[in-house]
């Protein structure tokens, strides 16, 4: 158990010591922190708020292993609020404009009362990643543009795919270490 339960130096400490873990990751450790920070501090709160995960169509993939993974039995962690946006609706690429995107979010905050946030993962230039980007508090993971408040990815690297996967292990581990009080966000 490590001592130290300040996160960015858990972060550290975790990729060094974990061989599922790419070092690139602690290239990145100063976005990183704020972001995982800010999203655990509304998952874990009293007012606990449900992430909808949203992808563009190329990561769809991920959302679907983020959703296999993260509430597993074998976790032996509290369940967690967060669900896939297509749960919702089937008409995600029909969805065009501003109005579309108000119509969504109207049955959005009914369905959860205003206290959801979004978990983006992918190009920035999709209708898609507006349902996300205009939203206060998403948690945002875009390729190919570098914007405030989000981890940058790049589509071009020929392991993105695998990193994704890294991010997400890191992801999960810093879920379990703040429910178990190892790390303070």
């Amino acid at each position: 158990m490590q001592e130290d339960n300040n996160i960015l130096s858990w972060t550290i400490q975790t990729i060094r010591e974990d061989d599922g873990l790419g070092s690139w990751l602690e290239e990145i450790k100063y976005e990183w922190v704020p972001l995982i920070s800010d999203l655990l501090s509304r998952v874990l709160s009293e007012d606990s708020k449900t992430v909808i995960i949203v992808t563009d169509k190329e990561y769809e993939w991920f959302g679907k292993y983020i959703l296999s993974k993260i509430n597993k039995a074998k976790q032996q962690r509290p369940y967690l609020p967060f669900v896939h946006i297509k749960s919702y609706t089937d008409n995600l690429d029909s969805i065009r404009g501003s109005d579309d995107i108000d119509l969504l979010r109207d049955m959005l905050d009914i369905t959860f009362k205003n206290n959801y946030i979004f978990w983006y993962i992918g190009s920035p230039d999709t209708q898609r990643a507006n349902i996300a980007k205009h939203t206060k508090g998403s948690f945002l993971w875009l390729f190919d543009q570098h914007v405030q408040n989000s981890l940058y990815l790049s589509s071009t690297d020929k392991i993105i795919d695998i990193k994704l996967l890294q991010l997400y292990r890191l992801f999960d581990k810093t879920l379990s270490a703040a429910l178990f009080g190892e790390i303070e966000y």
